[in-house]
């Protein structure tokens, strides 16, 4: 419990240590008109209250990742607590504040637009379908799980309760995708993000009164996922996979750009990008702690479920057990609304994407319905997939989880190369050492899993090592390229 306490107190003073170094890296004009400002539509661009737009940034970045991955990567042991407080405080929060300011900078770009001014058109292009095929998979993913945790509350948990939940889902998505960002999401996403901060609260609590006796960063750092029959799961890369959102995640820069057309000021940044990851951070050290107790110290038997559960039921039997029946219908309502909030909203962002990159206006109802009828057919289909599949699902979530973390290692190279260009001493530092460990991260990983090259597991630190270091050596040469040719001219 001792290394969860200082895990939580590290990550509250890296928001007003870190977070504000990072700001002053920046440097918000609070004098410069903001997106929301300047195009005000009526349908994205809408200056918002702050409190509410803070909300649905964390609601839009939460999703499962910081709840079901916690639960996952508390199998790998103490490490776990590093990554999501190393993690947040020095890449997410970095990725998601600057990714986010660069957007406010450039008039509410897109990611795939700011990818294109600092990466080049061609890169462009690709992450272009890259971030519309990963938008797609998080819809389909963040259906399929709230379909099952629902169908299990209010019916008998069967195909048919299931497919009832996925359509009146999908029916959701269509409608918030279509209106005005302050119609459904600006009034309902503060609610449910309460719900999710309630549960993560009201577990701390639990914690603390339980006191159990569960793994400690001194205990070692070794991999305990072998105790509980995981094999072949090294924790480099796996364990900075399968704890994303809590951590880093690219998701998270197709997010931002949403609220970059709400915020009314550039000061109002770090609390509502910065801030937002810290706090996500919070939610996934709170479920870590929770899940060792599960795993490691006898919870598992202690809310009548088994060491094998899964995330879903890992969550509704903790949340019942020691939240009582308001308490647990409250946690319930966060996970399940955390998945859903995010599902839609990436919905949304693909439909921006596309039209940004088409010049496509979307103040009209016909235009919006032009690009989503597509996307929606699309998301269908990945779900049908899904569905259809008994193994689709888990094929799914790996490969998201990979394209996640890619995601991610292209947006931190964007603002390496903003910082780069924009300040004159060595402050890209603090995009360029996470870009260049997320890019062997996600190199590793699709080397040496089953759903990519399947490499021998054992390779994973040379791969790892030779990635970082191929990573900076391209980056130094570009630099001292481009700086040559500066003095030529």
């Amino acid at each position: 419990m001792y290394s969860f306490l200082l895990s939580v107190l590290a990550l509250v003073l890296g928001y007003f240590v870190y977070g504000k170094f990072i700001a002053r890296v920046f440097g918000p004009d609070p004098k410069r008109p903001t997106p929301a400002v300047e195009k005000a539509d009526g349908v994205d661009f809408i200056v918002m209250p702050t409190w509410k737009v803070f909300m649905i940034q964390f609601l839009n970045i939460a999703g499962t990742g910081p709840i079901f991955g916690a639960i996952m990567g508390a199998k790998f042991g103490p490490a776990a607590y590093l990554w999501i407080v190393l993690g947040c405080i020095f890449a997410g929060a970095v990725h998601d504040y600057l990714t986010g300011m660069l957007s406010v900078r450039h008039g509410g770009a897109s990611l795939p637009d700011l990818i294109g001014i600092y990466l080049g058109k061609s890169t462009q292009k690709v992450m272009l379908v890259f971030s519309v095929i990963m938008l797609m998979l998080v819809g389909a993913v963040f259906v399929y799980s709230p379909a099952i945790i629902l169908g299990n509350i209010a019916g008998d948990g069967t195909q048919m309760s299931m497919m009832l939940w996925v359509g009146v889902i999908f029916v959701y998505y269509i409608i918030a995708t279509l209106l005005p960002i302050d119609k459904i999401i600006g009034k309902i996403y503060p609610v449910f993000a309460f719900a999710l901060l309630f549960m993560a609260a009201g577990l701390l609590v639990g914690l603390i009164v339980k006191w159990p006796s569960i793994p400690e960063l001194w205990d070692g750092l070794a991999n305990r996922g072998p105790e509980l029959g995981i094999t072949g799961q090294p924790i480099f890369p796996c364990l900075f996979i399968t704890i994303a959102c809590g951590a880093i995640s690219g998701f998270h820069a197709t997010q931002s750009p949403l609220m970059a057309r709400c915020i009314k000021n550039e000061e109002l940044g770090r609390p509502v990008f910065y801030g937002s990851m810290i706090t996500e951070g919070l939610v996934a050290l709170v479920w870590a702690a929770v899940s060792s107790y599960f795993f490691f110290d006898g919870g598992a038997a202690e809310v009548g479920s088994s060491m094998g559960a899964a995330a879903p039921e890992v969550v509704t039997k903790v949340s019942k057990n020691w939240l009582g029946l308001a308490g647990g219908i409250l946690a319930v309502l966060g996970v399940v609304a955390a998945p859903i909030t995010s599902g839609d909203t990436a919905f949304r962002s693909a439909r921006l994407i596309v039209a940004d990159f088409l010049s496509f206006p979307q103040k009209s109802i016909r235009n919006r319905l032009m690009i989503c009828i597509p996307l929606f057919i699309a998301a269908g289909l990945l779900l049908w997939y899904n569905i259809a599949d008994s193994q689709g699902f888990n094929t799914i979530w790996r490969y998201f989880g990979w394209a996640n973390q890619t995601l991610a290692v292209f947006s931190l190279w964007a603002v390496t190369v903003y910082l780069t260009l924009n300040k004159k001493d060595l402050r890209y530092l603090v995009a360029l050492l996470p870009a260049a460990f997320m890019s062997a991260v996600s190199v590793t990983f699709i080397c040496i899993d089953k759903t990519g090259l399947h490499l021998p597991a054992n390779w994973n630190a040379f791969l790892g090592m030779g990635v970082f270091v191929l990573s900076l050596a391209l980056f130094y040469g570009w630099k001292f390229t481009r700086k040559s040719k500066e003095n030529q001219i």
